[in-house]
């Protein structure tokens, strides 16, 4: 994987759900880079410590482990240029994506916005006293194309549709207010494309041949797309080629 040289030497990068595919892929790359000097790792269970790997744990449902996680952070790296909420949910075994409405179920509507939205959203809030004035930082949660509102021709999936869209505009929020303090911070969403993880691989089957990206892949991909954002493009919603996806 090419460095982040936009960057800048020696920058600091933390990534929030670590021990998903993506985020185990995004961990990796960003300990090979050179540039890279420090990459906190977060998730539910502290991972293992590694080569300029420093593990935190956090919960996306509990603000506070939020706080400290960010406490924690700060405390060791005064300031971060790369910030990437990796976190996600689509289905688990008591939650699936509802192809009709009348699967709606308040309690699962409800988690899929706390994990989907309301977490990066909290993160976000942490974080931001902590991206640096003077050079480029970034600040990616990664989102999904169904969550695109003005792309949405097949329904279903409600819950996760809407968290994701809801996601896209808190993010873009976030963006429009912290433009006005700190213009050389950039916040986007990021579609990683259909990786080849635990959440898309009940649904793989409809995937057309060569659309199926690996995790190394898809994480390679948005490494390359944040390296190249800029803050005119801060609170877009982008796709794995740096496409823009409407909201």
């Amino acid at each position: 994987m090419s460095a982040l040289p936009s960057l800048g030497p020696d920058y600091r990068a933390a990534v929030f759900g670590a021990s998903g595919g993506i985020g185990v892929a995004l961990v990796a790359l960003l300990q090979a880079d050179d540039h890279c000097a420090i990459v906190h790792a977060g998730s539910r269970v502290t991972p293992d410590a590694g080569a300029k790997l420093l593990p935190f744990a956090f919960d996306l449902e509990d603000e506070k482990s939020i706080a400290i996680a960010v406490q924690e952070i700060t405390a060791c790296s005064k300031e971060l240029d790369l910030v990437i909420v990796a976190t996600g949910l689509l289905h688990d075994d008591a939650l699936a994506p509802e192809k009709t409405m009348r699967a709606l179920n308040a309690d699962a509507l409800a988690r899929c916005f706390a994990i989907n939205a309301i977490g990066p959203a909290l993160v976000a809030k942490h974080v931001t006293p902590f991206l640096p004035r003077q050079r480029k930082s970034v600040f990616a949660a990664l989102s999904a194309r169904v969550g695109s509102i003005a792309d949405n021709r097949q329904g279903g999936w409600h819950g996760y549709r809407a968290s994701k869209a809801a996601l896209n505009q808190l993010i873009r929020t976030c963006a429009i207010e912290v433009a006005t303090k700190n213009k050389h911070a950039i916040y986007a969403t990021l579609h990683p494309g259909t990786v080849d993880t635990g959440l898309s691989r009940p649904f793989q089957a409809a995937v057309r041949p060569g659309q199926l990206f690996s995790a190394p892949t898809s994480a390679a991909h948005l490494l390359r797309v944040i390296d190249e954002l800029t803050p005119e493009q801060s609170g877009q919603f982008l796709a794995w080629d740096a496409k823009p996806i409407p909201f």
